[in-house]
């Protein structure tokens, strides 16, 4: 009879969640060991070279798709070969925070709660089924033309991680069934402590995943990509223009869809510039008011200051 003793779901509904740049990276890095440059993976993007080395840059899901597009026309269905190069310091905090906890179990448990921190597009799902721990992954939900390749890439990322948990790994294996893909290995392999355990080192991971996970969830939808958009553009002011362009639709078509989500571009715009103020502010090295200014797209000191004033008044 199969006893069910655990089950782990993802804390993101979907897959449409911003990313950190450095999801791109590895797929350009991959992708520049084959004969693919940067310049040529990124086409299409609106993001440049320059763009990978800034490890706290945000893309949206939709960026991230168009460098997959590209990798899968000029190199082909490479997706389990782009997953083995995946290790859990590949996702900076995130995986830290996996390293970092008690047991394989711990391990996967935070990686659940944390999975919008991840690159994944099909988001797994575990279940202890008999003596087995089976981490399920669902492409069905993904757009059609890169469903095998994310599937792939996914499943065969998380089997990496997770036999690199421990010496010798756990014996994970992995089974690729259409639009679905299973990640094995025995049940008794959960209580096996990491070597890098360290309750410390775990809080303050969490601590840092909990700061962006808040502000990306705080947002949702075509309101969590503009912001992303915005982010990266904000040296220029933002325009509107530039950021409607990039979702493929005018200024006035973006207006309408972000009133119906009840939001205003220009709300959006402050929300970015303000929480950027803020982490640049509490940085140890406190940056020149002028610099400040022109990091968040003002023209001058005094426009900054005349914005943050306006942040700060009551509403």
């Amino acid at each position: 009879m199969t006893v069910l003793v655990l089950r782990l779901e993802p804390a993101a509904t979907d897959w449409t969640f911003p990313r950190a740049v450095a999801g791109v990276v590895v797929l350009c890095r991959y992708a520049g060991a084959h004969g693919l440059g940067a310049r040529r993976c990124l086409a299409g993007t609106g993001l440049r070279a320059e763009d990978l080395a800034e490890p706290e840059r945000e893309v949206t899901a939709a960026q991230e798709l168009r460098v997959v597009r590209t990798l899968r026309r000029e190199l082909g269905e490479v997706g389990l070969a782009v997953g083995a190069t995946y290790r859990a310091s590949t996702f900076g905090a995130f995986g830290y925070a996996v390293q970092s906890s008690r047991t394989v179990l711990d391990a996967m448990t935070t990686a659940a709660h944390f999975i919008d921190l991840s690159f994944a597009f099909a988001l797994p799902r575990a279940e202890v089924v008999g003596d087995r721990v089976v981490v399920e992954h669902d492409a069905t939900p993904l757009p059609r033309d890169v469903r095998r390749f994310l599937l792939e890439r996914d499943a065969e990322a998380v089997r990496q991680v997770i036999d690199g948990l421990v010496p010798g790994g756990v014996g994970a294996r992995l089974e690729v069934d259409g639009d679905r893909a299973r990640v094995t290995f025995d049940a008794d392999q959960l209580e096996r402590p990491l070597p890098d355990r360290s309750a410390e080192g775990l809080r303050t991971a969490e601590a840092v995943c909990r700061d962006v996970v808040d502000r990306r969830r705080a947002r949702t939808g075509l309101a969590a990509d503009v912001r992303v958009l915005v982010t990266q553009r904000l040296r220029d002011g933002a325009p509107m223009g530039e950021v409607a362009a990039a979702l493929g639709w005018t200024e006035r078509t973006l207006r309408r869809r972000l009133a119906a989500e009840g939001v205003g571009y220009r709300e959006l715009v402050d929300e970015v510039r303000s929480s950027m103020a803020a982490a640049l502010g509490a940085g140890r090295a406190t940056l020149p008011l002028a610099e400040l200014a022109a990091r968040l797209g003002y023209a001058s000191a005094p426009a900054y200051l005349h914005a943050r004033a306006r942040w700060a008044a009551p509403t």
